[in-house]
C-alpha cells in the first residue's frame, strides 16, 4: 500500500502542468554620460569668499592720540589694555584690533603697558582661561589691580561687522571711574 501511495504522489507531480517560463527581457545596452569636458586649471573655479579686512592701526590711532591727551594722567603709569571685546553681528578678528591698540600705545611715554605675559600669567592664577574677553569693566579692573596697573583701557567693538563701531573707555584702576571715553568707525 505504501508503494501505491508513493506512486501516486509521483503521478500527481507528474500530472501538473508545469508553468511556462517567464519572458526574458532584452537586455538593454548601458547608458554611457558624455564625458563633460575637462576644464584646464583656472578656469571654472568658484571664487574664494571675499575676506573683509579692517584697518585696525589706522583705526585705533586717532581714538589713541585723543586719550592721550587726557588731563591728570600721570606720566610712565601701568596700562592694562584689555583684550577688544567683539559685540558685533559677526565674527571680528579682536585680536588684531587689541595687537593694533597694544602697537599704538608701546612707544608712548604716558603709559607703562602691561605685558600680554604679565596679563596670562595674572589670568591663570586667577582663575581666568587665556582668551577670556573679561566681559565686564569691573573684571578688567579687578584684574588690572592684581598686575598694578593704574589705569585699564576697555575696548569694545559693535554694530554691523562690515562697518563696526569701535568704542574705548580709559577707567581709573583705584576707583573704577571713567576718565576719557572715545569712539570712531572702524576703517577698512
Amino acid at each position: 500500500m505504501l508503494a501505491l501511495f508513493l506512486s501516486g504522489c509521483i503521478l500527481k507531480e507528474q500530472e501538473q502542468p508545469q508553468q511556462p517560463p517567464a519572458p526574458v527581457e532584452p537586455v538593454q545596452p548601458p547608458v554611457t554620460v558624455p564625458e563633460q569636458p575637462k576644464a584646464e586649471p583656472g578656469q571654472n573655479v568658484p571664487p574664494p569668499p571675499k575676506i573683509q579686512t579692517l584697518n585696525w592701526p589706522a583705526s585705533v590711532s586717532p581714538l589713541v592720540a585723543q586719550m592721550l591727551k587726557t588731563d591728570g594722567i600721570t606720566a610712565g603709569s601701568v596700562l592694562l589694555v584689555d583684550n577688544v571685546k567683539n559685540s558685533t553681528n559677526g565674527s571680528l578678528q579682536s585680536a588684531k584690533a587689541t595687537a593694533a591698540l597694544q602697537s599704538a600705545l608701546k612707544d608712548k611715554t604716558q603709559f607703562t603697558l602691561v605685558t600680554p605675559q604679565q596679563l596670562a600669567v595674572a589670568k591663570q592664577t586667577l582663575g581666568l582661561s587665556a582668551d577670556d574677553s573679561l566681559v565686564s569693566r569691573s573684571k578688567a579692573v579687578g584684574l588690572a589691580r592684581y598686575v598694578g596697573a593704574q589705569y585699564v583701557l576697555y575696548s569694545n567693538a559693535e554694530g554691523d561687522v562690515k562697518s563696526p563701531t569701535l568704542q574705548m573707555q580709559l577707567m581709573l584702576v583705584q576707583t573704577g571711574e571713567i576718565i576719557w571715553s572715545g569712539s570712531g568707525a572702524v576703517l577698512h
